[in-house]
């Protein structure tokens, strides 16, 4: 496979699967839903700024299909 096909691939959307308290669930969807934001944008948009926090680099674009 050419480095040019390792690229696209890497570029696709990955799930991450999260269990949480079904009540926390509906308070954080309730909660994103009044600042008109989707619980996965907020989830892409926290996991961006704790890779910033902590100086981790990844390639600019990067999971931001908001």
């Amino acid at each position: 496979m050419s480095g040019h096909q390792n690229d696209r691939m890497e570029d696709k959307p990955a799930r991450l699967t999260v269990l949480i308290d079904a009540e926390k669930k509906k308070a954080f969807e309730a909660l994103c839903a009044s600042q008109d934001i989707t619980a996965s944008q907020m989830v892409r948009q926290l996991i961006r700024d704790y890779l910033v926090k902590h100086g981790i680099e990844y390639p600019p674009g990067a999971g931001h299909e908001e």
